[in-house]
């Protein structure tokens, strides 16, 4: 084989070929079709089993409020240690995605995909059955868990005023700003999925990355602020009308556009738009004129 031609390094045996073949990041489409058939798995689950899973989604993401507020009722005032502080953000994340439990925003990606691949009204219908089922179990579990935090006798007054302090912060934003906030954090939480099956021997610090500069952006994730926010009105200092119109509405729209028609339908576009798969390169055998294959005439006729 001519290497000058190739572009190939000379010298390398079949193994060190072989390793090279194995050692390749996956394409893209290979990405896209892992990721599709697991949204295609999600589908299919029954209700019962996508609500108790989001159920469980939603309280285990209470970690995330509660880990932000022991950090900060613990770390001194001033910037610097806010930014320690958000690292406490990832440890809902964290867990929800390595317990494998239904998250709302992973599946605006993982289950949108199917869709785009074969847009049938049965297909639209798996899926707003499923959004819609992850989102109420997610948003229970949320609000459930920010009521026990507030009126069991777990923390301190000053952990307390900590928890709170981190809901007004998320309600500085106006309407507007939840919406377009929500779209960076629902593009983000896409991007992390897509990464992750790619390295998953990396998965968590893929996790911790991408969450934590969510944090610190102070982007508005639909699940995550529900337990921030409805923490105020289980205090008394926001009413449920405004949890609904100027947090849950906008940042839920937000969500969705940033993670399933922004990442999902570009992701999509570009596995479309390639041209069939990669050719191999033929085989020295292929290379060879067949020699000794001359069968019997009469076995060839048999």
């Amino acid at each position: 084989m001519d290497t000058e031609h190739d572009g190939k390094t000379p010298g390398l045996t079949p193994e060190e070929e072989r390793d090279i073949d194995e050692n390749q990041p996956p394409r893209a489409a290979v990405l896209h079709e892992t990721i599709r058939m697991q949204g295609d798995q999600e589908l299919e689950r029954n209700v019962a089993a996508l609500f108790w899973s989001a159920l469980a989604a939603g309280l285990t993401m209470g970690l995330s409020l509660m880990a932000m507020g022991l950090l900060n009722s613990r770390l001194p005032e001033g910037e610097a240690f806010k930014v320690i502080a958000s690292v406490g953000y990832s440890a809902g994340f964290l867990a929800v995605i390595l317990a494998r439990q239904q998250l709302f925003t992973e599946n605006t990606l993982t289950a949108v995909l199917p869709v785009m691949t074969k847009p049938t009204l049965n297909n639209f219908g798996r899926l707003l059955r499923l959004w819609s089922v992850v989102l109420v179990g997610n948003l229970c579990g949320t609000l459930l868990v920010a009521y026990v935090m507030l009126e069991l006798p777990i923390f301190d007054s000053k952990t307390d005023e900590a928890f709170l302090e981190i809901g007004r912060k998320v309600m500085e934003n106006g309407p507007t700003q939840m919406f377009a906030k929500g779209i960076i954090s629902g593009w983000m939480i896409a991007t992390m999925v897509w990464m992750i099956p790619s390295m998953e021997n990396a998965k968590v610090w893929i996790i911790l990355m991408i969450t934590y500069l969510m944090a610190l952006g102070d982007f508005t994730h639909i699940v995550v602020g529900s337990a921030e926010v409805s923490y105020l009105v289980f205090a008394g200092e926001l009413s449920w009308k405004e949890f609904w119109l100027v947090f849950a509405g906008p940042t839920l729209g937000g969500n969705i556009i940033g993670g399933s028609f922004i990442f999902a339908l570009i992701s999509h576009a570009q596995i479309r738009s390639e041209s069939g798969t990669p050719k191999k390169q033929p085989s020295r055998n292929e290379n060879q004129p067949a020699q000794g294959r001359k069968a019997n005439p009469e076995r060839e006729g048999s």
